[in-house]
């Protein structure tokens, strides 16, 4: 590994031991003096400290180099800091650099890689890369991991099993217009990406598998609206067997069970259903669907 810790992971109690780290330079402030860096990966960031007399002077001409966004490797020793930051988690230390590696220079960002940045959508979408950078993006990504992973726990619990269907399929009448992708071994014919899973899912109850999930991707070749796009993720879920009651409990169990493994927030369980509604064959609950 070409480190020994992450940016995130540096307390108090690791004040003496050699490290090495590396990342991305998120900012630079040279006081003449002493030179400080702030390093930053997806765990954190660890400031770096380079003092006039203590550290070497070609370490400290090399620091001066580095730019915005530059890939650096740092070894050196973890040591207190005389003045603590605690807004971040990082903010009880300082590595005090004995090496410096340039890993990869950068050209200037066309915008700051900060929380509140100065990127209109249109420039951080053309530099996508960039803006993934960004905490409050990284942030977004992560939740949406950490949920898919607690769908994945509590579906598991509930007896359910993950099937992952086709992708180039035949065209189905739905409700909107299907994508189509040309075949290369049958000229002038055409697969349709699914705009749901609805047909395998419902081959699988047939065949005995009476509780089915899966999170999947679906095309729709339609108008942008603010509740559609072209290309989407559902928690796609069939059960066979059941009534009316036992889809709204499970989903409503999901529910309570994501808000309580994702933001601690635990609610209650809700008395039973006082107006039920007729249950035809589909019962639907956006963006879960689910079917006796």
């Amino acid at each position: 590994m070409l480190r020994t810790h992450t940016n995130g992971e540096l307390r108090q109690e690791h004040v003496g031991q050699t490290v090495t780290l590396v990342g991305w330079v998120q900012r630079t402030r040279d006081k003449g003096g002493i030179l400080w860096i702030d390093l930053r990966d997806r765990y954190g960031i660890t400031q770096l400290a380079l003092e006039e007399g203590v550290e070497s002077d070609s370490v400290r001409e090399t620091a001066r180099t580095l730019g915005r966004e530059f890939v650096i490797s740092v070894t050196g020793k973890v040591a207190e800091r005389y003045s603590k930051n605690a807004h971040i988690a990082t903010g009880d230390v300082e590595i005090r650099v004995e090496k410096l590696e340039v890993l990869n220079p950068a050209k200037l960002p066309p915008f700051l890689i900060e929380d509140d940045t100065d990127g209109g959508d249109e420039l951080r979408m053309k530099y996508r890369y960039l803006d993934l950078r960004r905490s409050p993006v990284r942030n977004n990504l992560m939740l949406r991991h950490r949920m898919a992973q607690a769908v994945r726990r509590y579906l598991d619990g509930q007896d359910f099993i993950e099937v992952e269907t086709p992708v180039l399929i035949k065209s189905t009448p739905e409700g909107a217009r299907d994508f189509v992708v040309p075949s290369r071994m049958n000229p002038g014919e055409f697969y349709a990406l699914p705009q749901s899973p609805q047909t395998f899912k419902q081959l699988l109850m047939v065949s005995g598998f009476d509780r089915y999930f899966q999170i999947v991707k679906c095309f729709r070749d339609e108008d942008l609206r603010a509740d559609r796009q072209p290309e989407f993720t559902q928690i796609d879920c069939e059960m066979a067997f059941v009534e009316q009651e036992d889809i709204l409990n499970t989903f409503e169990g999901l529910v309570r069970y994501l808000f309580k493994e994702i933001k601690s927030l635990d609610f209650p369980t809700v008395p039973a259903w006082s107006t039920p509604t007729p249950c035809a064959g589909t019962a639907t609950t956006s963006p879960i669907r689910a079917s006796k």
